[in-house]
């Protein structure tokens, strides 16, 4: 069974039909969802859709998708360890300036072998990692 990081673009983008890559990234979670691919995220990937999605239609989605990540047991809480190496990378600047929570989504995968991300950040790609659209 393949690992895929799911980032918070990439969500955003499938929940909101106005989002400029709603459409690619609809096609590219069709074959993610098979069953076959297990889905894995950070708690602050998804606190970054709670935010996103608080003053939304998609506030709903948002909790439903915490869930059924819980229930699963793919939901990551990263360790002291991930926090400060992503803090680190971060403080370099590295992945052409990403923020703090992609870092910490970088060092996850990293730790997990993941090298596919459900999102077309730009930061993935600057990090080595495959963005799915």
């Amino acid at each position: 069974m393949s690992l895929v990081f799911v980032d918070s673009v990439g969500l955003l983008a499938l929940w909101n039909d106005d989002d400029q890559w709603h459409g690619a990234a609809k096609d590219a979670f069709i074959p993610i969802s098979d069953g076959r691919t297990t889905l894995v995220t950070t708690s602050f990937v998804l606190a970054e859709c709670g935010n996103a999605a608080s003053r939304t239609p998609f506030r709903a989605e948002a909790n439903r998708l915490r869930l059924e990540f819980e229930a699963a047991k793919t939901l990551i809480w990263p360790n002291e360890a991930d926090w400060r190496q992503a803090w680190n990378a971060y403080q370099r600047g590295e992945a052409d300036q990403a923020g703090i929570v992609d870092h910490i989504s970088f060092v996850v995968m990293k730790r997990l072998g993941i090298a596919r991300a459900f999102t077309n950040d730009r930061h993935f790609r600057a990090a080595g990692f495959e963005a799915m659209f």
